[in-house]
């Protein structure tokens, strides 16, 4: 195979590399507002996961983020849901430090409506990632978030929630 040959195919696997880690961090995202932890655990490592999420927890392993998601994201009150999330992240940065190793900086754009106590939060946060392939396929090793705005109002008077079902 020539030089030219081995690097077209070198430069297409980077690509479909970048495309995996960006649908990982999506399908997290997305698993965090559908409220579904078993999509929500996979996408981290089995094992050893270093995460510091600032006001939600450091966690060293991905069971115990995984617990306080559920004990967030599924808390209910007669039959409705006490917290809705929209996680939008942006302007993803992927860089391989090998073939099974990248890192990653996203920013995301959050908003939470809490039912409970009667408010909406917006914040804005920095999210740094370490990523390795895991059983053939990427996963989150390392996640660490650095907040960078956050506005807490209450519900305006009448203001209601729902939430359609997810198909």
């Amino acid at each position: 195979m020539s030089d030219t040959n081995a690097d077209l195919l070198r430069r297409v696997a980077r690509l479909e590399a970048i495309n995996a880690i960006e649908q990982l961090k999506y399908r997290y995202w997305r698993a965090c507002d559908r409220k579904d932890p078993e999509t929500f655990r996979d996408c981290f490592v089995k094992q050893g996961a270093d995460i510091d999420y600032g006001v939600v927890g450091k966690f060293d392993d991905r069971e115990p983020l995984v617990q306080v998601f559920m004990q967030i994201a599924l808390a209910k009150e007669g039959g409705n849901w006490l917290v809705h999330d929209v996680h939008h992240g942006k302007h993803p940065s992927i860089t391989f430090v090998d073939d099974r190793t990248a890192t990653g900086e996203w920013t995301l754009w959050f908003m939470q409506v809490n039912n409970k106590d009667k408010t909406v939060t917006q914040v804005s946060m920095e999210y740094r990632d370490t990523y390795v392939i895991e059983d053939g396929v990427w996963k989150i090793a390392k996640s660490h978030v650095t907040p960078m705005t956050a506005l807490g109002f209450p519900m305006p008077h009448g203001a209601f929630t729902s939430s359609l079902p997810v198909a």
